[in-house]
């Protein structure tokens, strides 16, 4: 079994630190729910995790099909999900299984769900162990592979147990970035809350407003930038990732802004923590 983890991925891993985490590692009862807009998984995982979005040729297609790949890490054991769509005709899952295994399938066994049939393969790549879950959705193909622990693992039990498929997910939204965790200045690695987990939101002292470039005004781009940033526990704007943008230069003012905003962090347990939050940059013309 040859695994084919991408570089792009293992670059945006080294880039967040998330492959090096052996303390603060959250349990896997814990793990939060993720999904990705469009798409038909959603899955636990320990953190928010690094997601490219590409568009590649396929040859059996003829033409460009969109492809996903996820991952992160934790205690040792590497995370990732790789999705691709699945236009007409449709790809079957075991084309779709030898078309990423180019070295020969060792023996699976089937697995089922949410009633989409799948197959499991375990096997060894660089001495460690690992497991793989392929699936044919109705519109798309998806492979979830956990690296570096045998399958009693229980980040690995987990993860494959979590697996959930269909229409309408519901889970946190995975935006194309390095992803999470936030490493302090410790070295550890710190949680990053929602809203619903702290027991004092954070307060917004100042937030200053966006400036319109004269090119936009000038093109009339007008609409909403959404980012969604981590407001951190020292009290500085991280991470600031676009889930919706404009052009003209409008999305770079509006995460310009949103970094030189001032706050008091979120609290939980009489301590700051850091917490996502979602912002919105309304441009309008008048």
């Amino acid at each position: 079994m040859k695994l084919k983890l991408p570089l792009v991925i293992c670059i945006l891993l080294l880039a967040a630190g998330v492959h090096a985490q052996t303390a603060n590692v959250p349990d896997p009862a814990s793990w939060k729910r993720y999904t990705v807009k469009n798409e038909e998984f959603s899955v636990t995982l320990p953190t928010l995790p690094a997601m490219v979005s590409s568009k590649t040729f396929s040859a059996r297609l003829k033409k460009e099909r969109r492809q996903r790949m996820i991952a992160t890490s934790a205690d040792g054991v590497t995370y990732s999900i790789f999705t691709y769509e699945n236009s007409q005709p449709r790809q079957s899952l075991e084309d779709f299984i030898r078309e990423q295994d180019e070295v020969g399938q060792a023996a699976g066994r089937d697995v089922t769900v949410n009633g989409f049939a799948g197959r499991e393969y375990s096997f060894k790549q660089d001495d460690r162990p690992a497991t793989e879950q392929y699936f044919a959705t109705d519109e798309h193909l998806y492979r979830f592979l956990a690296h570096g622990a045998a399958a009693d693992h229980p980040g690995v039990k987990q993860f494959f147990a979590s697996i959930s498929l269909g229409k309408k997910q519901q889970g946190e939204p995975i935006p194309d970035g390095p992803g999470v965790p936030l490493e302090t200045s410790s070295g550890l690695f710190e949680k990053v809350y929602s809203g619903r987990e702290v027991d004092q939101r954070i307060k917004l002292k100042t937030r200053p407003e966006p400036e319109y470039p004269d090119k936009a005004k000038q093109e009339k781009v007008r609409g909403v930038v959404i980012l969604r940033a981590i407001f951190a526990s020292d009290g500085k704007v991280k991470n600031v990732q676009v889930i919706e943008g404009l052009p003209g230069g409008l999305t770079e003012r509006a995460i310009e802004a949103a970094k030189k905003i001032k706050f008091i962090p979120a609290t939980k347990d009489g301590r700051f923590v850091s917490m996502w939050m979602q912002l919105e940059y309304n441009f309008n013309l008048y």
